[in-house]
C-alpha cells in the first residue's frame, strides 16, 4: 500500500505537470505552435527547466515546434502497421500532398507527420486526421480519406461507429475530475463544465464518448456561438492550444486519465475534436 505522503507526492507533480500542459496550450493558441522564445519564458518564470518543457512539448502530438497546416495527418509506422504497410500509406500521402513527412503544404492545408504507435495496433495500418481514427487503411483509400478532412467529417454514430469510444476526463488546472456520474449521455457518465457565453452564464454537460457531439446545457446556446468554458471546481477557464481545424474557434484541452489529452472546439454546433494519446499516465 502506498504511503499518504508518497500518494501526495505523486498527486502534487500531476498537478504542476497538468499546469504546464495548461500554461502550453495557452501559448500554442496564441501562436499556434510552441516559440522557442515562449518556452524559455516558461522555464525563467517557473520551476520547470527548459529540458522538462521540451519533454512535456515534443511527448504529446497535440504540440508542434513550428507551425502546422490547418488539418493535421498522422501516420503510424510503428512495427504492427509497418508490417501492414505503414510505409506504402505514408508514401502515398506524401504523393497525394507533395510533401514529405514532417512537413506543411505550401497553402498550409496539411501537416504530415510520422509515429511510432498510435495505440491501435490491432487495427493497422493506422491514419489519424484531425483526431479522426481510419484502421486497416489502403493506399486506394488515401483519396477519399483526404477529400473527407478537406470537406469536413459527418456526423459520427456512437452505437455503431468502431471510431467512438468513452473517455475519462479531468481539468488541465487543477486535476480534478470532470466526470459526472449522476447524469448520463450516450450510455456513459458526461462530461460536466461549466460554460459562459454573452450576459448568461450556467452549466454544461457533454458526452464523454469521443467523435460525439451530444450536449445539454442549463441554457440555449445558439448555434455558431462560441463559449468559454470553466473548470467546476477550481475555475479556471480551459483555454484551448490551437484553432479547430473545422472552423478556427478556440479548443478546449481537457486531460485524459491514463494519458493524453483531448480537445474539442468552443463554438456550438462544430464537430472539431482531437485526441493526443502519447502522454504517460496522469491519474
Amino acid at each position: 500500500m502506498e504511503k499518504v505522503e508518497d500518494v501526495g507526492k505523486q498527486a502534487e507533480t500531476n498537478n504542476h505537470k497538468g499546469k504546464l500542459i495548461a500554461t502550453l496550450e495557452e501559448i500554442q493558441s496564441k501562436y499556434g505552435y510552441l516559440p522557442e522564445q515562449e518556452l524559455r519564458a516558461v522555464a525563467a518564470e517557473t520551476e520547470h527547466s527548459l529540458v522538462d518543457i521540451y519533454g512535456v512539448a515534443t511527448f504529446y502530438r497535440a504540440f508542434s515546434l513550428k507551425p502546422r497546416g490547418k488539418h493535421l495527418i498522422s501516420v503510424c509506422l510503428g512495427t504492427a502497421c509497418h508490417v501492414r504497410g505503414g510505409p506504402a500509406i505514408a508514401k502515398e500521402i506524401e504523393k497525394q500532398l507533395g510533401i514529405a513527412g514532417g512537413e506543411t503544404t505550401p497553402d498550409n492545408e496539411y501537416t504530415l507527420e510520422t509515429v511510432n504507435c498510435l495505440g491501435a495496433c490491432a487495427l493497422g495500418p493506422v491514419v489519424v486526421v484531425d483526431g479522426h481514427y481510419f484502421s486497416n487503411v489502403k493506399t486506394s483509400e488515401v483519396k477519399g480519406i483526404l477529400d473527407k478532412a478537406t470537406e469536413g467529417f459527418d456526423k459520427l454514430e456512437v452505437e455503431t461507429d468502431q471510431r467512438v469510444f468513452p473517455l475519462e476526463v479531468s481539468c488541465a488546472r487543477c486535476n480534478h475530475s470532470l466526470m459526472d456520474a449522476r447524469h448520463v449521455i450516450d450510455g456513459h457518465p458526461v462530461v460536466r463544465v461549466t460554460v459562459s457565453f454573452g450576459n448568461k452564464h450556467g452549466r454544461l454537460t457533454l458526452s464523454s464518448v469521443y467523435g460525439s457531439d451530444a450536449v445539454d446545457s442549463e441554457h440555449d446556446i445558439p448555434r455558431d456561438t462560441v463559449v468559454q468554458m470553466f473548470c467546476p471546481h477550481c475555475h479556471a477557464e480551459l483555454i484551448g492550444g490551437a484553432p479547430c481545424g473545422d472552423c478556427g474557434a478556440p479548443m478546449v484541452p481537457m486531460i485524459v486519465r491514463g494519458g493524453g489529452v483531448v480537445q474539442i472546439c468552443s463554438r456550438s454546433g462544430c464537430k472539431g475534436h482531437l485526441l493526443d494519446l502519447g502522454g504517460s499516465t496522469i491519474d
